[in-house]
């Protein structure tokens, strides 16, 4: 068992709103999270799995079944399968209020974004928080274990597995069950294999600017419809497009997004790389790496920080730029060498966005100056630099 970060914000949120919603692609520990969460309440708190016939068949009257236990915590799972329980859940929630009772009436857990969830934000808005659970971080275990976590990804079951072959069999698995089931679900009809080979290709060109003309034309697809493919899997949690940092400072910049698959393991067994060995010999070693490092980072920000990259076309670069206020902008190169130099294209994008924070994240596990503002780290001690800044 892995504790979790996120453990401590949600009981905080708990203990501030009517409702609080975990959100995260399947499979990533919502579920035993949220049982851990229920060990702390009192009285314990009531389960339901939306996909669970049975539990669903406890909610034909949802309004008599949630005054029958007004006094429970009340956790939905899956909610993304029945989201017509959110206009039932704000008038109970109200009339709790009433009542009353205002906070820590449910948790609800979704494997889909707020985008497939539209009715929540419009019949719950301002009273339910949400948060986002990510994969496993590598704040959350021992720094030997790094490089597993790197090669088999952020889900529990993936990174637990006892070898690397039961790992990339599970992988397997997930990825088709998505296919073949949880994207059908939800009314999209798109042919399996074809949705494959997309998000196949997106793992080649991990943490590059996607061609989507040149993709469609190859699956033999529109490029709108190419444009869906993408939509769907970022509002799955399985895509991440991080966009361009932009300002008027009078350079050409790109401005098109970068596409990076959110797990590491999931590019990995995509592209049928099955251990370290294979992946230190791939093509897609540097952008795999540097995802990775990415969607750590990330993890450490609130909603209310924006991550984007910055890229002109005359070649200044920086991998990972964080906004987080008007006087601190932190810029973050990321580099798989043990030896990192400093590059005159990062030097002169520090200069455009007027970074006040810089720093290069690399594999080693000491910290040490670089130039006379720029900082070498690792990941860990990278993240926790980030925390102490949005904090």
């Amino acid at each position: 068992m892995i504790t979790r970060d996120a453990q401590i914000e949600i009981l905080t949120l708990l203990e501030e709103f009517p409702a609080v919603g975990i959100l995260g692609p399947r499979q990533i520990g919502k579920t035993t999270l949220a049982f851990q969460i229920a060990k702390t309440i009192s009285p314990e708190p009531i389960y339901l799995d939306l996909e669970s016939p049975s539990d669903v068949a406890q909610l034909n009257e949802p309004e008599l079944y949630f005054e029958k236990y007004a006094d429970r915590t009340i956790i939905l799972d899956e909610i993304q399968r029945t989201p017509e329980i959110f206009a039932v859940l704000r008038g109970v929630i109200d009339k709790r209020r009433r009542a009353g009772k205002r906070t820590g009436q449910f948790l609800i857990l979704g494997s889909a974004s707020l985008d497939l969830l539209q009715q929540s934000s419009e019949s719950l808005a301002g009273r339910i928080a949400y948060t986002r659970l990510p994969g496993i971080k590598a704040t959350e275990i021992e720094t030997a274990e790094q490089d597993n976590l790197w090669i088999r990804g952020g889900f529990p079951e993936s990174f637990l597995a006892s070898n690397d072959s039961t790992s990339f069999e599970w992988r397997q698995n997930l990825i088709t069950t998505y296919l073949e089931r949880d994207i059908p679900q939800f009314g999209f009809k798109i042919p399996a294999m074809v949705l494959r080979n997309f998000w196949t290709m997106l793992a080649n060109s991990q943490g590059g600017i996607a061609n989507l003309s040149r993709m469609a034309a190859g699956l033999g697809i529109s490029v709108p419809t190419a444009t869906r493919y993408l939509d769907l899997l970022e509002d799955l949690f399985l895509v991440r497009k991080l966009q361009p940092w932009f300002s008027n400072i009078g350079k050409r910049l790109v401005r098109t997004p970068k596409i990076y698959i959110r797990d590491s393991g999931i590019t990995h067994t995509l592209l049928k790389i099955r251990n370290q060995e294979d992946l230190l010999g791939h093509p897609v070693l540097g952008g795999s790496w540097e995802g990775f490092i990415i969607e750590n980072l990330i993890s450490m920000i609130p909603s209310s920080v924006t991550p984007y990259y910055y890229r002109t076309a005359a070649g200044a670069e920086i991998d990972l730029v964080l906004e987080i206020n008007h006087q601190t902008r932190v810029a973050i190169e990321i580099k798989r060498s043990l030896t990192p130099a400093v590059s005159k294209g990062f030097t002169v994008g520090c200069e455009d966005i007027k970074a006040s924070h810089k720093y290069f994240v690399y594999p080693g596990q000491s910290s040490y100056v670089i130039s006379k503002d720029v900082n070498v780290v690792p990941l860990v001690e990278m993240m926790e630099k980030i925390k102490a800044l949005v904090d």
